[in-house]
């Protein structure tokens, strides 16, 4: 290495090093958080309601947020607090403030999935990942904004307002979780779920510089999550770091403690190593030339660490076919799912999603099964392409965060589907910052959930809190 090499990398790290949040309960994160409380540095009714104030402060020009639950969570702070003053917390997330999507099911609180016919919708009972978090004795600070109905990129929603992205005010925060990935890029939360259908966990996260899991289809229960997509559908994790995210995705496991216990420790470097990985050939694909040159440097960095790795090549035209597939099938399942609502309030749908499922109405039966028919045979055909490699490394959307007032012409979830329509466990990482000083993001899919957050963990470059959120 060059003596050059070394003082750059040495700068970079600096200038990362600064990029921190000024709260030591906000740069704690979800498994630092867990650490104080030990040690007894900080209460979970301190954290809780320095996360509270933040909300209350910064929130209403972010968008984040849809709705505050503060009294339960002062109140599930305060039993958090009892229980770790007497040594006796009920997991490591006991304490954790988390923030869930508005299409997950809270008791007692909106559950209207950004849709303004379902806005006064009060869920009966908490989601089972909810529920699960809740006996691990989380702290519910409320639920974050979407995309309408979970169909979008954009989190640009005609009802409950615009998710700004924390790095820059009017750039979108990505979708549909952009309200989730925002609230823990500004440390309004210390993680987040999200939900993810076509890449709507992945893209946020990169857009906003945050980690972003989706896990193994049927890890996590979906019961209670308003549909998309009953065949694509995952809950997913936002963290700052793949350790929060592991750490959150084992609680939402609930009651199955040796699954719990592998998933909480992404896979080591060491343990890593020895395996081959695929690293995707980008020729063909429209991709911004600041997350180009950023995926470069992270399979770089991914030889520099003694990985083995190989060039793959996946035509644009698998991509594209994947994800024609995923939106006709989420269209058509979508319709089902609201097809009662939109009959009686048509007027409370906005026009651009009322014609996402018009079109999904109008599409046969012998259309839909062939549909199927066709991502089983694609993703059976894909298997058998990345069965030699232990993972598949890939950028996560192929350019960064974007104005609200400009349609971009590349498409945030032209990467992210695959991992659907696989159902195989993908992870977004941060890869550092553009000139322009927006997140860049890469992607790990992998064939269990360890590996890909062990591979976020060893290949990120954190970006740290955005310039307006630090303080």
């Amino acid at each position: 290495m060059t003596l050059r090499y070394w003082r750059d990398l040495s700068a970079i790290l600096h200038q990362y090093a600064q990029m921190t949040f000024s709260n030591p309960i906000i740069e704690a994160g979800l498994a630092g958080l867990s650490q104080l409380y030990a040690d007894r540095a900080v209460t979970p009714v301190e954290a809780c309601e320095a996360y509270l104030s933040r909300i209350s402060r910064l929130d209403p020009a972010l968008g984040a947020y849809v709705h505050v639950e503060a009294d339960t969570a002062r109140a599930a702070a305060h039993r958090s607090a009892e229980r770790w003053a007497k040594g006796e917390p009920l997991s490591p997330l006991d304490g954790a403030p988390i923030a869930v999507k508005a299409n997950i099911a809270v008791e007692g609180a909106p559950w209207h999935a950004g849709i303004e016919a379902y806005r006064h919708r009060i869920a009966e009972g908490d989601a089972t990942v909810v529920a699960r978090l809740r006996e691990a004795g989380a702290v519910i600070l409320g639920l974050t904004n979407m995309h309408e109905g979970a169909f979008g990129a954009v989190t640009d929603n005609p009802w409950f307002g615009r998710t700004h992205n924390p790095w820059r005010h009017d750039y979108s925060a990505g979708g549909s979780s952009g309200g989730s990935a925002a609230a823990v890029a500004a440390g309004l939360c210390a993680a987040a779920l999200g939900s993810d259908t076509l890449g709507s966990v992945r893209i946020p996260s990169s857009l906003c510089g945050v980690f972003g899991h989706k896990p193994t289809q049927g890890l996590l229960p979906t019961d209670a999550v308003a549909p998309m997509s009953w065949t694509l559908d995952h809950v997913g994790v936002h963290g700052r770091s793949a350790d929060d995210c592991a750490r959150l995705l084992a609680g939402c496991c609930g009651a199955e403690p040796e699954l719990a216990a592998e998933i909480a420790e992404p896979a080591s470097l060491d343990s890593l190593r020895g395996a081959t990985f695929a690293v995707l050939d980008l020729d063909g694909f429209d991709i911004d030339a600041a997350e180009k040159e950023a995926f470069v440097g992270l399979a770089g960095r991914a030889a520099g660490l003694g990985l083995e790795l190989e060039t793959l090549t996946l035509m644009p035209a698998v991509f594209a076919e994947m994800r024609r597939l995923g939106v006709f099938i989420s269209a058509a399942e979508s319709t089902a799912a609201h097809a009662e609502a939109l009959a009686a309030t048509p007027e409370l749908f906005s026009e651009a999603y009322k014609g996402r499922m018009i079109e999904g109405e109008r599409q046969s039966a012998a259309a839909l099964a062939r549909a199927y028919r066709e991502l089983a045979e694609l993703a059976a055909d894909v298997r058998e392409r990345l069965a030699p490699f232990a993972a598949l490394l890939l950028p996560t959307t192929p350019m960064p965060a974007f104005p609200f007032t400009e349609a971009h012409k590349l498409t945030p979830g032209a990467l992210t589907t695959l991992a659907n329509g696989l159902g195989l466990p993908a992870t977004a990482f941060p890869t550092g910052l553009s000139d322009d000083d927006l997140p860049l993001s890469g992607q790990a899919l992998a064939w269990d959930d360890e590996t890909s957050l062990g591979l976020a963990r060893a290949l990120a470059l954190p970006v740290g809190a955005p310039l307006s959120f630090r303080g």
